[in-house]
């Protein structure tokens, strides 16, 4: 039996799909095996959001050949559609399939073993219009649902639109077979992932409201989260359904990128700051224990300290739970680029701490705010020395004593203290199937 490996780099809609094409492979009659161990072929999926996701791509394929010298290696993902010569000449690369070609993957590398030399398949991404479920396995917990693919924004900043192309989806039917899929595994929470998931729509006209009113009639999961949608396609509808939802948590990753009108205009954003406000106070206002999650850019072209200062305030009057920062970074063939006023690298640096450390207290101050409450956690099957962990249902990490039984279980746990390591220790009460804060 043939052995492959498989290490993904970049966003969980990377792992989704890495987890699907590795099961076709095993329905090809192949061993999947650990990346550190000896294989016949190593698969890596790559990123390219930013240059070091690039860099690290050329070591994880040195990695692979060190276990295995004769071993063939293909690398796949956005990286491969953007540069394919460029990894091509990577040591020890034997193939390099683009975005529409990487779901084909077994008869390309069936090829490789057949004898045929270093190839590249790489159509133009224009070209590119189907959509290809997948969901991500191995995890009891939890699984990355991708229901979205591609993006029509082109964000001034972003390669994303260059390396997945247009936005597209697959049929509502579809997406509920795989949580049927998942369901029957024992998986009692779906991540629902893509590129710009808010913008699901297919040929039917079916949207992305319909689609999680189907997903929460689904048997046999008990929580659904969405991971990130942009705050023009979280609609207030979508907002209330969620609110009076079981099944949906009250979890939301909010792009916001600057607080500046100036900025979001120059990224070509599609909103203004004060939309982005009127969705935070309307999830607020419905679900006062809702953990909202942003991502922000700082050291964009043209940046001033004004205007960095203008978003640092903004986040900070803003009742979100924390931050995820990224420091803004050249990427070819982007729109930026043309962009006058290079922030020095020192700035980003210093723009990029401040905001850090800005995220640390607001995620600090929503748990404290939600000590003496209770919440169902699922916990997860990792142990942690005399504890295990888990998350809320709205993405309090928090711990207790570690019992097996409790794994991939979901309990009502009285959240107690914070701990040094910033996570909360709880008490588990009942066992419950609720997303409902409960009060003492």
């Amino acid at each position: 039996m043939k052995t492959i490996a498989f290490h993904t780099l970049g966003c969980k809609l990377n792992y989704s799909e890495t987890s699907a094409i590795a099961r076709q492979f095993q329905n090809s009659g192949y061993d999947v095996v650990d990346f550190e161990q000896p294989a016949d072929v190593y698969v890596v999926n790559t990123c390219s959001v930013t240059d070091h996701a690039d860099r690290k791509t050329k070591r994880v394929v040195k990695n692979a050949l060190a276990q295995n010298e004769f071993a063939n290696v293909v690398v796949i993902g956005c990286y491969a559609q953007l540069k394919p010569e460029e990894i091509a000449k990577i040591p020890g690369v034997n193939l390099v399939l683009g975005a529409a070609e990487k779901f084909n993957i077994v008869s390309h590398v069936q090829n490789l073993e057949y004898g045929c030399e270093q190839a590249i398949f790489n159509s133009h991404i224009k070209d590119i219009h189907s959509f290809n479920p997948a969901w991500s396995a191995g995890d009891r917990t939890r699984s990355f649902l991708k229901v979205q693919d591609g993006c029509d924004y082109f964000c001034a900043f972003c390669t994303i639109p260059l390396a997945r192309g247009r936005s597209r989806s697959g049929a509502i039917e579809e997406v509920l077979k795989a949580a049927d899929e998942i369901a029957a595994k024992g998986v009692k929470e779906i991540v629902l992932t893509g590129v710009n998931i808010g913008d699901f729509e297919n040929e039917s006209g079916e949207n992305f409201l319909q689609l999680i009113q189907a997903l929460d009639k689904v048997e046999g999961i008990d929580r659904f989260r969405i991971s990130s949608i942009e705050p023009n396609l979280l609609t207030e509808e979508i907002i209330e359904f969620v609110a009076s939802s079981d099944k949906f948590v009250p979890h939301f990753h909010i792009p916001l990128q600057s607080g500046s009108d100036r900025i979001l205009e120059s990224m070509r954003r599609r909103y203004k700051r004060d939309l982005y406000a009127e969705r935070v106070s309307k999830i607020k206002s419905l679900m006062p224990h809702c953990c909202i999650g942003v991502d922000v850019i700082v050291g964009f072209p043209g940046e001033t300290d004004e205007e960095f200062m203008e978003t640092y305030e903004f986040i900070k009057e803003l009742p979100v739970s924390y931050l995820h920062v990224f420091t803004y970074s050249e990427r070819p063939n982007t729109t930026a680029l043309r962009i006058k006023g290079r922030v020095p690298d020192a700035t980003r640096r210093e723009r990029h701490d401040m905001l850090v450390s800005l995220s640390e207290k607001k995620r600090r101050l929503f748990y404290e705010e939600n000590l003496g409450n209770e919440f169902p956690v699922l916990w997860e099957q990792q142990k942690h020395g005399e504890y295990m962990q888990g998350f809320t249902s709205n993405y309090i990490k928090v711990k207790t004593t570690y019992d097996p039984v409790k794994v991939n279980r979901i309990d009502n746990l009285l959240l107690e203290d914070i701990d040094s390591e910033g996570v909360v220790i709880g008490r588990i009460s009942e066992l419950v199937h609720s997303k409902a804060c409960v009060s003492h």
